[in-house]
């Protein structure tokens, strides 16, 4: 049928089943004809162009033409749901809008409409008010700006104000109604004015507002009024709706309120005639809670994620690979039936009503639809109730999973889920339920924990060794201030369960952190926190991502944050198994080149708004050893030296001028504080500076020049050792040239001449008198370790003078192709590293660990059993060890 045929059969049905529908045709005349021909005029036809009629008249003159248009064209297929819910969204926004002028207008003729503005919710908010709706809207004012008269105060004024808009829109004549307006959606309705300060209002979020209400404002929007207000209100209230540690309890409140509704609406639950399509189950509220919960899961640490129309939000949860694709477009599909089908319910009679009617009158909402027979309407919605209503049901706990309260009964359990002492974990668990520790005292702190403990033990119980998982999360516990929130991210997200089962057995340093700082696990909610660490710039680019008003304190706390995230998750990726060591330790590396480039600078600049530029000057910062070669490990410190170009005798032209070597050295002071001291965000890098010139002795900075001399004349073997893994990591790129072409100027020859086999012979021994091996899987320092290869590459690197890379791997393979080093040493670096990267975290005091920890060792090694492991280190050691002592010879 064609669009005119669409037409003229909607205008028909809406004539035979829809009295409310008939009703208006009858008082639109013009537009009645013009359907009843099967032409369209156009949604805008909607507007009344009559100054000589009020502002209520002409708005309900307004809505009454919208209706009539809306319904024809979606009964005729015209309008999709989108543009239905779009078109009244924007007719209630401008009516509220004119409401909220008129009303401030009349009482201050004179006065800008300013100081008021109306915040929407529910499907106003998110663009998807339905056909019969009322509007949430929560009504705020600035007492500064408000206008108002002579002796009477702004909230006087306000609630003046808020009581002619809701008149204006909720009177009837016999022309219709606006709007109804609902206004219980504000902080406490009960005991609070219809309009609200701004701060008073901003003062009840940050504090003392429900769940439900953070649910609420992920389709806020500023609708009317001062937009200018309603965006600064919220922009207020935006961190206590998207949080990056989420509140788990405000799921499980979420879900309360499911059930509740569930419960309450009972006679609408079952599907059939009178099924209720918004609140029954699998019905309208599912689809919107679904999609919300998932959005305050994701949506703190993902923007992209809050979105606010319902259809929307689960296309952008589905494309983040948040929830299932198909999940997602079968919740879109079945979110667009019932819509549309509740819109045919409430043409009817313009109630705003959204159960299925029965007998006759659900055979009328049939008809009206374009369907022969109510029951085959039930057809239609039948298998979109049952697929949302499995989907919603996964969400919701299971309660079989609950742990007896009996300590035998619960001791048997965990002799079935494989814990090899049951009465020492009973005994744990029990202390927990006591509240022996302060984050367990309260009676939320215990449900939170009963609520996850059945599938807490289960996720231990997996764990190759489950007692001393549960030894480790009791440190945890022990340590914390609240443990809500941590129980909460456990009870949503079960596979985190298994992982931390996996941390606290196998990851002291990782179990440890994780004790200091438990918000650390919820970065694993994001599914990238598994995935290879981005690039320098975009780590710097997450790092210096300030929320307005943030100053340089708060910026150093981010940097803590994003480096104790992101190292965290590197150390999750080797306990998970999917990264390889050798790709961590490089990420390890790039995330503390980003903090550097991000905390020097912020600490130059505000060093710059002090003392000002020496001119013709700068810092440049050198990275020296394992950050140097970009291979961290999870405990390595940050060796660096602090250079500046230029006058070492000039002075800064700042409010407070300084000499350029007083300058830099206190500039220098400030940037190892700002990577080093710990904050409320957690700590960062230990920082040595022992390898600059004349080492403690000599000043923290030197002039490029100074160090070029000392470099050239003064520095020992092992100094220039040193010099073959540095590279800049902050400065310009004029600046790092010159620093590095001076480097290659002392490298290739510019150097006073030595033994170098020799005294590298002689150092390599002092340093194993003094620094003895931790343990038998120490691969950095046992005989064959990683520092004799070192030793070994650089000795070679500076006798030869070339194969110069600050990545070792890199260097054995040049010198290697240049026939001085076995081309086996490139195995044996990556052998090496691997090791060390790993046992880092998993045998942190190099001892052979327990056999399911070696197993992951042997794993993560690429290696079938841990006597391949062991078998693999000796072999290594022995070739590396060769290689030294052919290098050193009779040294």
């Amino acid at each position: 049928m064609n669009a005119s045929g669409s037409i003229v059969g909607a205008v028909a049905r809406a004539r035979a089943d829809a009295p409310f529908l008939s009703m208006l045709l009858d008082r639109e005349p013009v537009l009645a004809a013009q359907l009843g021909e099967g032409g369209w005029p156009g949604l805008a036809a909607w507007r009344v162009e009559a100054d000589d009629l009020s502002v209520g008249t002409r708005l309900r003159i307004a809505r009454r033409r919208l209706a009539l248009l809306v319904a024809i064209g979606d009964l005729a297929g015209i309008l999709d749901l989108t543009q239905v819910t779009g078109a009244l969204t924007a007719f209630a926004d401008q009516a509220l809008d004119l409401a909220i002028r008129t009303a401030i207008v009349e009482r201050t003729p004179d006065a800008e409409p300013v100081g008021f503005t109306a915040i929407a919710l529910g499907k106003q908010g998110s663009h998807e008010l339905n056909y019969s709706s009322d509007i949430d809207p929560i009504l705020l004012f600035d007492p500064e700006t408000l206008p108002h008269r002579a002796r009477e105060e702004p909230g006087e004024a306000a609630v003046r104000i808020a009581r002619r808009v809701i008149e204006l829109l909720q009177a009837r004549d016999s022309d219709g109604y606006v709007l109804r307006v609902d206004l219980r959606l504000r902080p406490s309705p009960e005991a609070t004015p219809i309009a609200l300060p701004i701060d008073a209002a901003l003062g009840y979020y940050e504090s003392q507002a429900l769940a439900w209400e953070r649910a609420a404002f992920i389709r806020a929007r500023a609708c009317a009024g001062d937009r200018v207000l309603g965006e600064r209100f919220l922009d207020g209230v935006r961190p206590f709706v998207w949080r990056r540690a989420l509140d788990f309890g405000a799921i499980g409140e979420i879900m309360s309120i499911s059930r509740r509704i569930r419960d309450h609406h009972a006679q609408g639950q079952a599907f059939g005639s009178g099924f209720d399509l918004k609140r029954g189950r699998g019905g309208i509220r599912e689809c919107e809670f679904f999609a919300q919960i998932h959005q305050l899961i994701h949506g703190g640490r993902d923007p992209a994620l809050r979105v606010p129309a319902t259809r929307d939000a689960l296309a952008a949860l589905a494309a983040a690979d948040r929830i299932d694709a198909d999940q997602a477009q079968m919740l879109i599909d079945s979110y667009t039936a019932f819509r549309t089908i509740e819109h045919r319910v409430q043409m009817i009679d313009d109630r705003q009503t959204h159960s299925l009617p029965t007998g006759e009158a659900l055979d009328r909402v049939a008809r009206l639809h374009g369907l022969g027979t109510g029951d085959a309407l039930l057809d239609l919605l039948r298998p979109h109730v049952e697929a949302t209503a499995r989907t919603y049901d996964t969400l919701e706990a299971d309660d079989t999973r609950m742990v007896p309260r009996d300590p035998e009964r619960v001791a048997e359990r965990l002799g079935a889920l494989g814990y090899r002492d049951p009465p020492e974990a009973t005994a744990r668990i029990e202390r927990w339920r006591a509240g022996t520790y302060p984050a367990l005292r309260s009676p939320a702190a215990r449900q939170a924990l009963e609520d996850v403990l059945g599938g807490l033990i289960e996720a231990l119980g997996e764990a190759p060794d489950a007692n001393a998982a549960l030894a480790r999360l009791d440190t945890i516990l022990s340590r914390l201030s609240s443990a809500i929130n941590f129980f909460r991210l456990l009870e949503a997200q079960p596979a985190l369960a298994r992982l931390l089962g996996a941390i606290l057995s196998h990851a002291p340093p990782l179990a440890e952190t994780l004790g200091r700082r438990p918000e650390l696990f919820d970065g694993l909610l994001d599914a990238s926190a598994l995935d290879p660490l981005p690039d320098v710039p975009t780590l710097v680019a997450e790092m210096t991502a300030r929320e307005t008003g943030d100053d340089y304190q708060q910026l150093l706390d981010r940097i803590r944050r994003v480096v104790g995230e992101r190292r965290f998750a590197l150390g999750t990726q080797i306990v998970a198994g999917v990264s390889d060591p050798i790709e961590v330790s490089a990420g390890y590396a790039r995330v503390a080149e980003a903090a550097i480039e991000v905390g020097a600078a912020a600490t130059v600049a505000e060093f710059v708004a002090r003392h000002g530029h020496v001119p013709d000057s700068e810092l440049v910062i050198l990275a020296l050893g394992r950050l140097g070669g970009a291979a961290l490990t999870h405990a390595s410190d940050l060796d660096l030296i602090y250079v500046f170009t230029g006058d070492y005798a000039a002075e800064s032209d700042g409010e407070k001028p300084l000499g350029a070597v007083h300058y830099y050295n206190r500039l220098a002071q400030r940037i190892s504080g700002a990577l080093s001291v710990p904050t409320a965000a957690g700590p960062l890098y230990e920082i040595d500076t022992r390898l600059r010139p004349s080492g403690n002795q000599g000043p923290l900075t030197v002039s490029l020049d100074g160090f070029a001399r000392y470099q050239r004349e003064s520095a020992w073997t092992w100094e220039h050792m040193a010099l073959t893994r540095m590279r800049p990591v902050f400065g310009s790129a004029a600046a790092r040239a010159a620093v590095m072409a001076v480097v290659a100027d002392v490298l290739g020859g510019d150097r006073p001449s030595r033994d170098i086999a020799a005294e590298a012979a002689t150092m390599r021994n002092e340093m194993a008198a003094h620094k003895q091996p931790l343990g038998p899987l120490d691969a950095k320092l046992l005989p064959g370790g990683l520092v004799d290869l070192e030793f070994a590459v650089h000795v070679e690197q500076l006798v030869h003078r070339t194969g110069f890379d600050p990545h070792l791997g890199d260097a054995i393979d040049a010198l290697a192709a240049a026939g001085l080093m076995p081309p086996a040493m490139r195995i044996a670096h990556d052998f090496l590293t691997r090791l060390l990267v790993t046992t880092r975290l998993l045998s942190p005091d190099a001892q052979p660990p327990a056999p399911a920890t070696q197993a992951l060792i042997a794993r993560t090694m690429r290696l079938d059993t841990w006597d391949e492991v062991v078998a693999t280190l000796e072999t290594t050691r022995q070739e590396v060890r060769s290689c030294w002592q052919s290098i050193i010879g009779e040294a």
